[in-house]
């Protein structure tokens, strides 16, 4: 999405929210951000808004992502490692601006976020990283992971956070695809930067 584009789904304003929303989006995030305090850069006011204007689909969707932002077994950096991936393969700038603020926080280092976009044969990552990566790019290229990968991911995840890792992917490619299509434009606060196509 280009900065100039309109939103094709506008974002409900708040104040337009019913109140069964309003009460649901405040434990969703809640739960999700913790006892963190806010720093007003990683909102998803835009995202949010989007959602608000089908609930039916909003909760149930939000219940599920609640998983992996707070639920998941991986570690806050695995999951941001897989989900800055896919927004680099998908060209999902929203994504890629929200993830960035919190890859950062979970631990990693600007270098290291700016080259997610290289991806997996990129110099500099450990083998279980490596693993990641790979595997972000066999579940979005083939939609699975390839036997290799899976080995070499097994030698330090257990079941659970295999299947983290296949879900947080699929989660995400999803969110991606349903970013770009409703044209969700990054918060002012946020720059949706996105490496350069190779």
């Amino acid at each position: 999405m280009t900065a100039a584009q309109e939103p094709r789904i506008a974002p409900l304003p708040k104040a337009e929210w019913s109140p069964e929303m309003t009460t649901f989006m405040a434990e969703y995030r809640s739960a999700a951000i913790g006892d963190k305090p806010s720093t007003g850069r990683q909102s998803g006011a835009n995202l949010l808004g989007t959602l608000a204007r089908y609930p039916a689909l909003a909760k149930p969707f939000l219940t599920f992502n609640g998983h992996f932002l707070y639920g998941s077994t991986l570690s806050a950096r695995q999951r941001e490692l897989l989900v800055l991936r896919v927004a680099a393969v998908q060209r999902c700038g929203y994504e890629w601006a929200q993830h960035s603020i919190l890859a950062a926080d979970a631990g990693l280092e600007p270098e290291e976020i700016a080259r997610i976009e290289r991806g997996p044969s990129a110099s500099g990552w450990s083998a279980i990283d490596g693993a990641l990566l790979a595997a972000v790019d066999e579940l979005l290229g083939d939609g699975a992971v390839s036997g290799p990968t899976w080995t070499a991911l097994a030698t330090e995840f257990d079941e659970h956070q295999l299947m983290d890792v296949v879900f947080t992917v699929g989660m995400y490619a999803m969110l991606a695809m349903a970013l770009s299509s409703f044209a969700v434009a990054a918060e002012a606060a946020l720059v949706p930067y996105l490496p350069a196509p190779e």
